[in-house]
């Protein structure tokens, strides 16, 4: 028995519900379309003003290190800070101003937990003073800090074997640090009994120093390299020392290291404008801007980089070639170096030394 037909009106129902779908996926594929030409205009708008556009972009390159056209100028900070804020308190930043409102300074150092007594020492001298303190742990060991009061005021930065000039050159950038008046750059294996970071900063400033280090104990310090650092007991700071010997023939005549304007790499202090100059490599007038001072000095207990065994103590052959490698390596990076800096001189043909006689 056949069924007879089902109603017209059921027809048109689906009917209707076919043409919503059809409506509605028209629509959709009508809005992607308005999209997919807007973007094509908005390209077709930046090629034809790519003139004009360079000229305006061009601006804001040239001014890398100041604002860009984009933004008010109001609304800019060029320079950040190493201040810790916690999330709960905006007003903690207001705490880090120095107590003694001469001198805003930060210590950085390359850290391992085997020196961690050496440095308590030091960073305790610096925070006292409301001084900053960033230590670069090579040994990948931040967790043995913890326990020191002052280890949450530090800021702490990890990677593994690396040097306090790797660290320095990605982490301490001029517009970083420009917050800062003063940036030590200190190695872990510094004794700091009969040293004041406040007075050391005094001398500072009133000698017009920009590139110092404290000159070494020679009584009690175990790996001295250059003469020019030793501490002289008669004076309160030295830019050249005088030797007539014909390997040094140092005397007033003299322009360069080893006889003046020279610090060794293991404490060097930098005032903020001598920084943005290291950082980029650039040097200044060392015969005058650069000093050991000797009224607050350091012993250098020899101990060396990235963790390994002093040279005085009883060592491992395997430490020795260890300790063997590191220095060959250094050579050939400071070869490298140099020929970086002659090709750089070679095809920099405007560039002029300006120390050159």
């Amino acid at each position: 028995m056949k069924h007879p037909p089902p109603p017209p009106r059921r027809y048109g129902v689906v009917a209707a519900v076919v043409a919503l779908v059809l409506l509605a996926c028209l629509q959709i594929q009508y809005h992607h379309l308005k999209v997919d030409l807007g973007k094509a205009g908005f390209a077709s708008a930046t090629q034809d003003n790519a003139s004009s556009n360079r000229v305006r972009w061009g601006r804001t390159r040239r001014a890398a290190t100041g604002t860009t056209n984009s933004l008010p100028r109001g609304i800019v900070e060029r320079h950040s800070d190493m201040y810790l804020r916690p999330l709960w308190d905006d007003s903690a930043a207001a705490t880090h101003k120095n107590k003694n409102d001469d001198h805003n300074a930060l210590l950085a150092m390359a850290v391992g937990i085997s020196q961690i007594q050496n440095v308590d020492t030091m960073a305790r001298k610096f925070l006292k003073e409301n001084y900053a303190v960033m230590l670069f742990h090579y040994d990948g060991n931040v967790d043995g800090w913890r326990h020191l009061e002052w280890s949450d005021k530090a800021i702490h930065i990890l990677a593994h074997n690396q040097t306090k000039w790797w660290f320095a050159k990605r982490f301490l950038h001029p517009d970083v640090m420009a917050i800062y008046d003063f940036i030590f750059l200190w190695d872990e294996d510094l004794g700091v009994d009969n040293f004041n970071p406040r007075r050391y900063l005094d001398i500072m400033v009133s000698e017009g120093l920009e590139i110092t280090q404290p000159a070494l104990d020679p009584d009690l310090s175990t790996d001295i390299h250059h003469r020019i650092t030793i501490r002289n007991k008669m004076s309160k700071v030295h830019r050249r020392i005088y030797d007539n010997r014909p390997s040094m023939n140092c005397s007033d005549e003299s322009k360069g290291p080893p006889c003046t304007g020279w610090v060794e790499g293991m404490a060097p202090v930098f005032s903020r404008a001598a920084w943005r100059c290291v950082w980029h490599l650039i040097q200044g007038d060392r015969t005058e801007k650069v000093g050991v001072i000797d009224s607050e000095y350091v012993v250098h207990q020899g101990i060396p980089s990235l963790g390994g065994p002093s040279l005085s103590s009883k060592t491992p052959r395997r430490s020795l070639d260890l300790r063997t490698h590191i220095r060959r390596q250094s050579s050939a990076e400071l070869e490298k170096f140099k020929e970086r800096w002659n090709r750089a001189v070679r095809e920099d043909e405007g560039w002029r030394d300006p120390f050159e006689s």
